[in-house]
C-alpha cells in the first residue's frame, strides 16, 4: 500500500463543505455540434449554479458563444446544495492530467476545494448511475 494516495474521495478526504467549484462539460464538435456546461460554485457565501447550452444543428463545431441556446445562473437553496453534495459524495478526485484532445466528447469534470493546492481536481463519479442522476438534477435546475 503506498504511503501517499494518488486520489482523494469526496466525503472522506474532501469534506463537501470545502468544495468551492465543480465543473461538468460535454462537447461534440462533429455533426450536430453541441456544448453543455454545468458549474456549481460558492460566491460571497452563496451556493450558485450556472448552466450553458450551445447548439449548432446540421453543422460541425466547436460551438461559440453565438451558438448559445440556454444560459443562466441561479442561487441554490440549502436543499439543492445538499442534493449536489450527495451526488458528488463518494466520487474520486485525482491529479489533473493534461493531454492532447483525443476527439472524445467528455464529460470533463473538475472539482476544486479549499486547500487543494492545485494538485487534485479531475473528478469521476462513484458510479455511472450517480452520474446519470447528476445529469438529471442539472437538467431540472436549468429548466
Amino acid at each position: 500500500m503506498p504511503l501517499f494516495s494518488s486520489e482523494k474521495i469526496v466525503g472522506r478526504d474532501i469534506r463537501t463543505g470545502d468544495i468551492t467549484d465543480f465543473y461538468y462539460t460535454v462537447e461534440n464538435i462533429n455533426y450536430d455540434a453541441y456544448y453543455q456546461r454545468y458549474r456549481f460554485y460558492d460566491e460571497d457565501g452563496k451556493h450558485m449554479f450556472f448552466h450553458e447550452t450551445r447548439e449548432r444543428k446540421d453543422d460541425y463545431g466547436p460551438c461559440t458563444e453565438d451558438d448559445a441556446t440556454r444560459i443562466g445562473t441561479v442561487e441554490l437553496t440549502d436543499e439543492q446544495w445538499a442534493q449536489f453534495a450527495e451526488l458528488v459524495n463518494g466520487g474520486r478526485v485525482r491529479a489533473r492530467e493534461e493531454s492532447a484532445d483525443s476527439g472524445g466528447t467528455g464529460p470533463w469534470l473538475y472539482l476544486y476545494w479549499t486547500n487543494d493546492k492545485g494538485k487534485y481536481q479531475q473528478f469521476s463519479f462513484e458510479s455511472y448511475g450517480t452520474q446519470s442522476k447528476f445529469e438529471e438534477f442539472c437538467s431540472a435546475l436549468a429548466s
